[in-house]
């Protein structure tokens, strides 16, 4: 009976002690697999782009151009985007630059204007602006290449497409029901700075002890089942 008290101890206080982060866990879960990931990504927000027709004739003057500058590229990428066909030069030191890929003018860094109207061009909206900021360093909500242009649109959703200024590349989309996906995701790796870290102690030793309180659990179902005979009628 000392093995039962003792399962029945641990299995007690231990629910107590994480019985919230166990509930926190089972919720934030049913949300994640009810909500579809496309729809928290606004997947369903981006325009389909129309085909461009080139030829490497087209941007073979422009390469050489390019490769030919102060600072050669060590990569060159060839796009195609409704706005017209772009280069976009990768270099050894982490930096890109953008270029029209016919005339070879250097588009970058993006102005406000011309990051709002990529914005426009790849995601279906008609909403006014709220607000364009341009973004320096990393966030939870942004953690890709900067700087970047922040466009959030006055709509319910709030929207807000960030457009890389360097590259004219739409990099992120934020929406209200992405800002809840991803508060709820922080309280279930419960890393409530970054947003991102789920191999930290708190969450192993939490852990940890819901393992322990179900193994616990586990042993204490022989002395919670007690089969009783039934009786023979008269």
């Amino acid at each position: 009976m000392r093995i039962a008290w003792l399962a029945s101890f641990l299995h007690k206080w231990l629910a107590l002690i994480i019985g919230v982060q166990i509930f926190v866990w089972i919720a934030t879960g049913l949300f994640f697999t009810i909500v579809p990931i496309e729809q928290i990504r606004s997947e369903h927000r981006v325009r389909e782009l129309a085909p461009l027709t080139l030829t490497l004739q087209d941007v073979a003057a422009t390469s050489a151009a390019i490769d030919a500058g102060a600072t050669a590229p060590i990569r060159l990428t060839l796009e195609t985007r409704p706005e017209g066909a772009r280069i976009v030069a990768d270099y050894a030191d982490g930096s890109a630059a953008l270029f029209d890929a016919r005339s070879g003018a250097r588009l970058s860094p993006l102005t406000a204007e011309t990051a709002l109207a990529v914005a426009r061009a790849r995601i279906n909206t008609r909403a006014p602006v709220a607000s364009s900021t341009l973004i320096t360093t990393e966030s939870p909500e942004y953690r890709a290449a900067l700087p970047a242009w922040r466009i959030e649109f006055n709509e319910p959703e709030k929207l807000a497409v960030y457009v890389a200024a360097n590259t004219g590349q739409v990099t992120a989309r934020r929406s209200e029901l992405w800002r809840v996906y991803d508060f709820l995701w922080a309280l279930h790796i419960m890393d409530y700075r970054d947003h991102e870290n789920f191999n930290h102690a708190p969450i192993i030793i939490v852990s940890l002890l819901a393992l322990l309180s179900t193994l616990a659990g586990i042993a204490l179902i022989p002395y919670r089942f007690r089969w009783r005979k039934r009786k023979t009628p008269a």
